[in-house]
Protein backbone atom coordinates (compact mmCIF):
# COMPACT_ATOMS: atom_id res chain seq x y z
CA UNK A 1 0.00 0.00 0.00
CA UNK A 2 1.58 3.47 -0.78
CA UNK A 3 1.33 5.49 1.80
CA UNK A 4 2.97 9.60 2.56
CA UNK A 5 4.99 10.95 4.80
CA UNK A 6 7.37 14.09 5.58
CA UNK A 7 10.99 13.61 5.36
CA UNK A 8 11.72 13.83 9.37
CA UNK A 9 9.11 10.90 9.54
CA UNK A 10 9.59 8.40 6.32
CA UNK A 11 13.28 9.30 5.89
CA UNK A 12 14.63 5.85 6.48
CA UNK A 13 11.73 4.00 5.02
CA UNK A 14 13.43 1.14 2.64
CA UNK A 15 10.61 2.22 -0.13
CA UNK A 16 10.63 6.14 0.51
CA UNK A 17 10.45 8.48 -2.73
CA UNK A 18 10.75 12.03 -2.62
CA UNK A 19 7.63 13.41 -4.26
CA UNK A 20 9.72 17.29 -4.51
CA UNK A 21 11.47 19.65 -6.23
CA UNK A 22 14.24 20.02 -3.76
CA UNK A 23 14.83 17.25 -1.80
CA UNK A 24 17.15 18.07 1.18
CA UNK A 25 20.51 17.95 0.23
CA UNK A 26 21.83 15.20 2.02
CA UNK A 27 18.78 12.73 0.37
CA UNK A 28 20.16 9.54 -1.37
CA UNK A 29 16.85 7.95 -2.01
CA UNK A 30 15.01 7.65 -4.60
CA UNK A 31 13.16 10.74 -6.18
CA UNK A 32 10.18 10.49 -9.23
CA UNK A 33 9.75 14.08 -10.66
CA UNK A 34 6.80 13.45 -12.31
CA UNK A 35 5.16 13.82 -9.11
CA UNK A 36 7.24 17.47 -7.96
CA UNK A 37 5.11 20.55 -8.59
CA UNK A 38 7.30 23.02 -10.92
CA UNK A 39 9.52 25.54 -9.13
CA UNK A 40 7.53 28.53 -10.11
CA UNK A 41 4.31 27.08 -8.06
CA UNK A 42 6.57 26.72 -4.84
CA UNK A 43 6.19 30.41 -4.66
CA UNK A 44 2.21 30.60 -4.42
CA UNK A 45 1.50 31.01 -0.80
CA UNK A 46 -1.93 31.08 -0.89
CA UNK A 47 -2.56 27.04 -0.57
CA UNK A 48 -5.81 26.99 -2.15
CA UNK A 49 -4.44 28.87 -5.49
CA UNK A 50 -1.82 26.61 -5.15
CA UNK A 51 -3.87 23.16 -4.94
CA UNK A 52 -5.88 24.60 -8.19
CA UNK A 53 -2.12 24.73 -9.80
CA UNK A 54 -0.90 21.58 -8.85
CA UNK A 55 -4.53 19.49 -8.88
CA UNK A 56 -4.30 20.63 -12.77
CA UNK A 57 -0.61 19.21 -12.95
CA UNK A 58 -2.04 15.85 -12.35
CA UNK A 59 -4.66 15.78 -15.07
CA UNK A 60 -1.34 14.87 -17.50
CA UNK A 61 -0.11 11.52 -16.01
CA UNK A 62 -1.72 8.11 -15.92
CA UNK A 63 -2.86 7.32 -12.11
CA UNK A 64 -2.51 4.07 -13.11
CA UNK A 65 0.97 4.24 -14.73
CA UNK A 66 1.95 6.72 -11.76
CA UNK A 67 1.13 3.75 -9.39
CA UNK A 68 2.87 1.22 -10.93
CA UNK A 69 5.99 3.21 -11.38
CA UNK A 70 6.02 4.12 -7.65
CA UNK A 71 5.43 1.17 -6.16
CA UNK A 72 2.67 -0.31 -4.51
CA UNK A 73 4.70 0.18 -1.15
CA UNK A 74 6.55 3.51 -1.87
CA UNK A 75 6.15 6.09 0.63
CA UNK A 76 5.66 9.45 -1.22
CA UNK A 77 7.66 11.93 0.61
CA UNK A 78 7.86 16.22 0.91
CA UNK A 79 8.77 18.54 3.79
CA UNK A 80 5.33 19.47 5.65
CA UNK A 81 5.00 17.61 9.01
CA UNK A 82 1.52 15.59 8.94
CA UNK A 83 -1.37 17.72 9.50
CA UNK A 84 0.11 21.06 7.10
CA UNK A 85 -1.25 21.46 4.28
CA UNK A 86 1.32 19.63 1.54
CA UNK A 87 1.25 18.54 -2.03
CA UNK A 88 1.72 15.06 -1.50
CA UNK A 89 -1.76 14.52 0.22
CA UNK A 90 -3.20 16.42 -3.20
CA UNK A 91 -1.22 13.11 -4.66
CA UNK A 92 -3.06 10.84 -2.30
CA UNK A 93 -6.37 12.26 -2.93
CA UNK A 94 -5.83 12.61 -6.61
CA UNK A 95 -4.59 8.34 -6.63
CA UNK A 96 -7.66 7.57 -4.39
CA UNK A 97 -10.20 9.04 -6.71
CA UNK A 98 -8.29 7.84 -9.95
CA UNK A 99 -7.84 4.22 -8.34
CA UNK A 100 -10.19 3.36 -5.84
CA UNK A 101 -7.45 2.83 -3.32
CA UNK A 102 -6.47 4.19 0.03
CA UNK A 103 -3.14 6.32 0.54
CA UNK A 104 -2.35 6.54 4.54
CA UNK A 105 -0.10 8.99 6.16
CA UNK A 106 2.55 6.81 7.59
CA UNK A 107 2.68 6.60 11.29
CA UNK A 108 5.96 6.63 12.22
CA UNK A 109 7.57 8.40 15.58
CA UNK A 110 9.65 11.22 14.61
CA UNK A 111 13.62 10.20 14.96
CA UNK A 112 15.02 13.43 14.19
CA UNK A 113 14.06 16.96 12.93
CA UNK A 114 14.17 18.85 9.61
CA UNK A 115 17.61 20.83 10.45
CA UNK A 116 19.44 17.54 11.34
CA UNK A 117 17.76 16.32 7.78
CA UNK A 118 19.04 19.26 6.03
CA UNK A 119 23.05 19.17 7.91
CA UNK A 120 24.74 17.29 5.46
Amino acid sequence: MIQTSSFTNGWHHPKAVAVCRFPPPNWRGRVYEPLAPPAWALKIKDAERFGRVYTAQLQAPNAREVYEELGADAVLLCYEREGEFCHRRIVAAWLEAELGIEIPELRVPRTMDLFELQKG
